[in-house]
């Protein structure tokens, strides 16, 4: 099922001002920076016609968090269950067998959002909810 943690993403309003605090203050690392809509992207987070930037920080660690500004949809000013708020979070797994991981957490408690599908050849995501309504992205990675 599970077989490590991927890495951790928090939506913020203002991707370069989010890039700046965590590199400046914090310290991390740039490793890179993306932008993506519609097509898969949007079907990974669930909104038509999706446009995001995105960032992704590190230290020699390997986890990873990813900064997701959203230019479509706006970002939403929390309390909301919509995925595009601001201190909205997700945790993101590395499973062997997505379809196969997706049925069976949907199948004990997990809140079924979209189907796995392919972002890219070789990876597939999808995205669900704990019971407690906590994202959760599943990812496998085939070489």
């Amino acid at each position: 099922m599970i077989t490590r943690m991927n890495h951790t993403g928090f939506v913020v309003r203002d991707l370069r001002k989010a890039i700046e605090f965590y590199r400046d203050v914090l310290g991390l690392d740039l490793l890179m920076e993306r932008e993506r809509s519609g097509g898969p992207i949007s079907q990974v987070v669930g909104y038509e016609n999706t446009h995001l930037k995105a960032g992704n920080m590190g230290l020699k660690d390997g986890h990873v968090l990813e900064l997701i500004e959203y230019i479509s949809p706006v970002a939403a000013e929390r309390p909301t269950e919509e995925r595009s708020v601001l201190g909205g979070g997700h945790l993101a797994f590395e499973v062997d067998d997505i379809d196969r991981t997706h049925q069976e957490l949907v199948s004990r408690g997990a809140k079924k959002l979209n189907p796995p599908v392919e972002v890219v050849p070789g990876r597939k995501v999808c995205y669900l909810q704990d019971p407690e309504g906590n994202w959760i992205e599943l990812m496998e990675l085939r070489e």
